[in-house]
């Protein structure tokens, strides 16, 4: 009899084992799935043209890491674009590598979504000829 005590024993053990490592095999993704879905997607509204013409208006300066909508509209008289830099340069650069919406003319919108990792600022401008040097460019920080 305690030979079956034994056995069922270690019968037990081993499907608890078994039941313990699926659980850590399956609530590994989970979390991993938890954290994709809680990343933040923050829509900025941008006015090209506007104040000024050779001037951006945003609706916020700093938005938290995650993804980010841009909602382009051109509010100038002259055609502009909106360019993320990849790299900052303190808002001085008047051309850049990174990611840019379409030329858009007077009172025509886009969008540009572009997601963020990690912390830090980052430099946007216009890439029409003249318009950054102009001061068509500042920059935003991500949190």
């Amino acid at each position: 009899m305690s030979e079956t005590t034994t056995q069922i024993a270690i019968k037990a053990r081993q499907t608890f084992a078994i039941a313990a490592l699926l659980g850590a095999v399956v609530s590994v993704p989970m979390a991993r799935a938890h954290e994709h879905h809680s990343v933040a997607t923050t829509r900025v509204v941008v006015k090209a043209g506007k104040p000024a013409e050779f001037r951006f208006t945003l609706s916020r300066k700093v938005m938290p890491r995650g993804t980010i909508v841009f909602a382009i509209t051109n509010k100038g008289a002259l055609p502009h674009d909106f360019k993320v830099c990849s790299s900052p340069r303190d808002g001085l650069a008047n051309s850049c590598v990174g990611k840019a919406s379409k030329l858009l003319s007077p009172n025509q919108s886009t969008t540009l979504t572009m997601r963020f990792r990690t912390k830090g600022t980052h430099e946007y401008l216009c890439t029409v000829t003249g318009h950054a040097a102009a001061g068509m460019k500042d920059d935003f920080k991500v949190t």
